[in-house]
């Protein structure tokens, strides 16, 4: 896996943060590797065996069951450790070049798409009660004026944290998305897309790629982030319109979107929230429009689904427990959407095998309706 990026936007790393953080990306594959395939085998022998062929436990009683397993604690220690070392190696480094990267980014602004900042958006309190991820402050946190520090850190860790298994940009779930929609809805040309909670615009950019005539949207609360976010697509060429906005209530007109997605976003919800994300993105869709979003969940696969539930506990991210748990056919038709025009899926990830250190990534859920 590269470390690095060959945009103008990315980071540079002196040769010892580069070794240190490489350090870390390869303890994460060594212990991903050499000990997590021991823990579905302790979970077939303590739960599974229970169950019926195809049943699937529920998520805390796997979780439960490994918990004082000693193999389960040492990849535990190990991938906690990592996960929290990621900042610790790669936060310094990009404080060292914070005013660089603040000039690039300004050099580069309004030059290809749009950025629109909103000092008046709220970040929802299931973002701002935490440190996702373990990463301190957040992805909101703003350091200095004009910041676009969480965005390049983002941009480094999130490489060193996927292992190798979302592709040398980062836009694994973008063209998967893609092509779980042209398998499923064929070539559908949307004219404007909407992609809620980007980030930084990794899984963002493949729509620039393979719909170049349409008019691409991005929207996340973290204006750090955007800041970055706009540079990065800017430096790679890509015409994106940035703005800061809340997914639940956004300030587009009715209709207004062909095609509305999102990636990884529902995990990082809330019970109530994903039900108001849902009920914005049908009345954002024209007649006929798409919403699909994708998440890291397979929610009937037993193994996938403890890692989740370990994640939802040990890396911050307090509702990749329980939005495993949810309905989401009651919740696309509570938002206005027929049942017949709602679909659940599963999507497999572009780039395995791809990469020089795979990840064993599982497959994406896919939530689908068409208004």
């Amino acid at each position: 896996m590269r470390n690095n990026s060959d945009h103008a936007m990315f980071a540079d790393a002196t040769h010892d943060e580069q070794s240190a953080q490489s350090f870390i990306k390869t303890l994460r594959v060594f212990s991903t590797r050499n000990f997590h395939g021991g823990n579905e085998a302790i979970l077939k022998e303590k739960v599974l065996s229970k169950y019926a062929d195809g049943e699937c436990p529920p998520r805390r009683e796997m979780r439960i069951a490994l918990e004082d397993e000693p193999h389960n604690r040492w990849w535990s220690s190990l991938m906690r450790t990592t996960q929290e070392m990621l900042y610790d190696t790669v936060g310094p480094s990009i404080e060292r070049q914070l005013p660089n990267l603040i000039e690039r980014a300004k050099s580069l602004r309004g030059k290809l798409g749009s950025l629109t900042l909103d000092d008046k958006v709220d970040v929802p309190p299931y973002l701002s009660s935490v440190d996702n991820h373990c990463k301190p402050g957040s992805y909101h946190q703003e350091i200095i004026d004009d910041d676009v520090f969480a965005g390049a850190e983002f941009d480094r860790t999130f490489r060193l944290y996927a292992m190798g298994g979302l592709g040398p940009n980062l836009d694994d779930m973008g063209f998967t998305l893609i092509a779980w929609l042209r398998n499923h809805f064929g070539e559908i040309g949307p004219k404007r897309i909407l992609d809620m909670g980007c980030t930084v615009g990794h899984s963002t950019l493949p729509y620039c790629d393979l719909y170049p005539d349409s008019e691409i949207h991005a929207i996340d609360v973290a204006a750090t982030c955007l800041r970055y976010g706009h540079a990065r697509a800017v430096a790679m060429e890509k015409e994106v319109h940035f703005s800061q906005q809340n997914a639940e209530y956004t300030n587009f007109e009715d209709g207004s979107f062909d095609l509305v997605v999102s990636h990884a976003v529902l995990h990082e919800t809330s019970h109530r929230a994903i039900r108001a994300i849902f009920k914005e993105c049908y009345r954002l869709l024209s007649p006929g429009g798409l919403m699909i979003h994708m998440d890291g969940i397979t929610p009937n696969k037993p193994f996938d689904k403890y890692y989740s539930d370990w994640m939802s506990v040990n890396n911050n991210e307090p509702y990749l427990g329980t939005v495993q748990d949810e309905d989401f056919v009651s919740i696309c038709t509570q938002a206005g959407f027929s049942k017949e025009n709602v679909s659940l899926g599963e999507a497999e990830p572009q780039f395995i095998g791809k990469a020089s250190d795979d990840k064993p990534v599982s497959g994406y859920l896919v939530v689908s309706a068409q208004k």
